[in-house]
């Protein structure tokens, strides 16, 4: 267990970072405490990249690896009327400590954080390789989007994702697209619709054709869930008019290997099919894409596709941590998360050895009353130190992608 003295750093680091709000965007506050933490304590070095991400580094006496927690900074919003408790005050209240973030993920990142200072002062800095942590803004909207410019700022060889995971380790996860299908009508006036054509009966169509539609699967990872979770026409409201055209969103869980075409592929096929049997239904597909603002004035874009990945528990930098977390006293279990991370740009997109390990469960994200129990964050902060010593110290080699 951890001693007194480090309890308090930890919870103090994390009440500070719950104590900033932090929606996409918008980090500015957490971003500066974050930074701030790292200056006073003996990083090595510290940066804000273009997006906002702060990035901290402590260098070993001897080379080897370059290991990188990773931890998202921002947010969800917080709706007043669904919480009981001060979203940004940081309450303590029967072993949990309660506020926006606080699993969702400002507890893991404190805890790697304060693991990386103890981890350096207890090594006297006596290891191989270099050691970074990284509070990476906007993913919560943008999943491996801003990691892009961490990963290219370190250059890492082993990632350890800080997402809940209940401390146990994770060694893949599905990834996630929002595929957008539109139908292409012609304008009437509702009293003479036969002169126009309805691009929402163009949808319903579309719809119930794509429900038809197989769904891949994983024997690991389960199913490539494609689930509608938005729909709407235009005009909109449409007082009478005939809607020209019409949008549906699909969330797709997606599975290794899959790619942006084969994932639209199918769906290409059923459009051009449905177009061919009726003259009406004029549709296309594509992935979303977004661009947002960050709070440093830039600019993050990109399409919402992030890929799945998958290592094997044999892995030889999974098998160091969970010796080095056995070892610790910890009993992991090994398992992938249900959700999308920034592994998706890491391992998915980049093939750099990723493994997740975060306190607390992944259930509490998002929620009301969102909290996290000081005994999972503890652990966690012990357990980030000890897989710290575990990838630093075990002869691991530089380099290394994913072969899956």
């Amino acid at each position: 267990m951890l001693n007194t003295e480090r309890q308090a750093d930890v919870l103090a680091l994390t009440r500070a970072l719950i104590a900033a709000p932090s929606t996409s965007g918008d980090e500015a506050g957490a971003a500066e405490a974050l930074r701030a933490y790292m200056c006073r304590n003996g990083f090595d070095s510290v940066q804000t990249d273009r997006y906002g991400s702060v990035i901290g580094c402590i260098r070993g006496s001897r080379p080897g690896p370059r290991v990188l927690f990773d931890g998202h900074i921002d947010t969800v919003p917080v709706n007043p009327a669904g919480w009981t408790r001060a979203p940004y005050a940081g309450e303590i209240a029967d072993g949990r400590l309660y506020g926006r973030g606080a699993s969702d993920m400002k507890g893991a990142v404190a805890a790697f954080t304060e693991a990386a200072e103890r981890f350096a002062k207890d090594t006297g800095r006596d290891f191989a390789g270099e050691l970074y942590v990284a509070g990476v803004v906007h993913e919560e909207l943008f999943e491996g989007v801003a990691s892009r410019s961490v990963s290219a700022i370190v250059r890492p060889d082993i990632v350890v994702i800080g997402e809940a995971s209940g401390c146990n380790v994770k060694i893949g996860q599905r990834g996630r697209a929002e595929i957008v299908v539109e139908t292409f009508g012609v304008p009437a006036h509702s009293a003479n619709p036969e002169k126009g054509v309805n691009a929402v009966y163009a949808m319903c169509r579309v719809v119930e054709a794509v429900r038809q539609l197989p769904t891949a699967v994983h024997p690991v990872l389960g199913k490539g869930i494609l689930e509608l979770t938005d729909i709407k026409s235009s005009p909109y409201p449409g007082s009478s008019v005939v809607p020209a055209y019409c949008r549906a969103t699909y969330d797709r869980r997606l599975l290794v290997g899959e790619t942006k075409k084969s994932v639209l592929a199918p769906l290409q096929a059923l459009l051009e099919r449905l177009g061919k049997e009726d003259g009406t239904v004029r549709a296309r597909v594509s992935c979303a894409s977004a661009e947002l603002g960050c709070y440093t004035g830039e600019k993050i874009a990109g399409e919402r596709f992030f890929p799945g990945w998958l290592y094997s528990e044999e892995e030889p930098f999974v098998q160091a941590a969970l010796r080095a977390l056995r070892a610790a006293g910890q009993t992991p279990a090994v398992t992938q998360y249900s959700f999308c991370t920034n592994g998706s740009h890491y391992a998915g997109e980049a093939g750099i050895r990723t493994l997740g390990y975060g306190p607390s469960r992944e259930n509490l994200a998002h929620t009301d009353d969102e909290y996290i129990e000081l005994s999972e964050l503890y652990k966690a902060a012990e357990g980030y130190e000890a897989i710290m010593r575990g990838l630093l110290d075990s002869g691991l080699q530089s380099g290394g992608r994913a072969d899956e």
